[in-house]
């Protein structure tokens, strides 16, 4: 029992983080990144947006909201009161900026761990015009950059193709204004 608890509680566990960092120390550290020298996020742990300058993320059940220690979903069901008054509200925000537009699920819906920090490239299109228009850029510039930033399925089929927000916003922040 000592044995096996030090080789597979200690031993193992010290190995894969030993080879993580020799071989894929950025991931192995968090996917941080740095801007002007100081941590701004993680390429893994999404954020909130609300300032109409930027591209908003899809809402979160972790915790107060993108809260890793509390990471998870809300498990509230379809005839949640808290949760229809929730979708209810985000679709009237939502829907101030496009009036009678369909808004794609992924704005109103939480990811399983309420971290992710992607939304589907709709998601980004639907708020090209808000993001424009705050920032007083061309929407087809806007545009360019969304296409950009879209990473497309991996190996051709696995996953879907979808766009980093906190990138997306970032290289937002290099366009001159």
């Amino acid at each position: 029992m000592l044995v096996l608890t030090f080789a597979v509680g200690l031993i193992y566990p010290l190995a894969v983080t030993g080879i993580a960092q020799i071989v894929f120390p950025r991931q192995a550290n968090g996917s941080l990144i740095v801007k002007d020298g100081i941590v701004v996020g993680s390429e893994l742990i999404g954020q909130r947006f609300s300032s109409e300058r930027y591209f908003h993320s899809r809402p979160s059940a972790a915790g107060s909201g993108y809260d890793a220690a509390a990471s998870g979903g809300s498990n509230l069901g379809p005839t949640s009161k808290k949760l229809i008054d929730r979708v209810t509200s985000d679709v009237q925000a939502i829907s101030v900026h496009r009036p009678g537009s369909l808004i794609p699920a992924d704005l109103l819906t939480t990811s399983a761990s309420g971290l992710d920090p992607h939304i589907s490239p709709a998601a980004a299109e639907f708020q090209i015009a808000r993001v424009a228009k705050a920032r007083n850029i061309s929407e087809k510039e806007i545009g360019k950059l969304v296409e950009r930033s879209t990473h497309r399925r991996t190996l051709g089929l696995l996953g879907e193709p979808r766009v980093n927000v906190v990138m997306l916003n970032l290289e937002l922040d290099k366009i001159p204004q």
